[in-house]
């Protein structure tokens, strides 16, 4: 099997086409959320971020999570295109949430 190394742009040009499919908005506003994505993940990597995105039942929830010094072995599958893994702090736990879903980046 071939393995296949993606640049930052091929992902988030990935990101963005799975958005438009899921949403159904225009392409410029789905590709401005994959890069907030994008420099939310560079952000994350470097110290506690604040964000917000829409929960599964509708709430919103302002979160700080990190990816800095996080001392993890992965287990299972690597995470989907289609959500965003984060180490909140306040939970002291590992998140995820649906990349469609992001509010802000505060």
């Amino acid at each position: 099997m071939k393995t296949v190394s993606y640049t930052f742009r091929t992902k988030v040009f990935r990101q963005a086409w799975e958005l438009v499919r899921e949403t159904g908005k225009s392409f410029a506003v789905c590709l401005a959320k994959a890069w907030t994505l994008y420099r939310l993940k560079k952000e994350l990597s470097k110290g506690v971020v604040k964000f917000a995105y829409e929960k599964i039942d509708g709430s919103l929830r302002k979160a700080y999570g990190t990816l800095k010094y996080i001392d993890y072995t992965p287990k299972g599958k690597e995470s989907s295109i289609k959500t965003f893994s984060y180490f909140d702090v306040e939970a002291n736990s590992f998140r995820c949430f649906r990349i469609s879903n992001l509010i802000t980046v505060y």
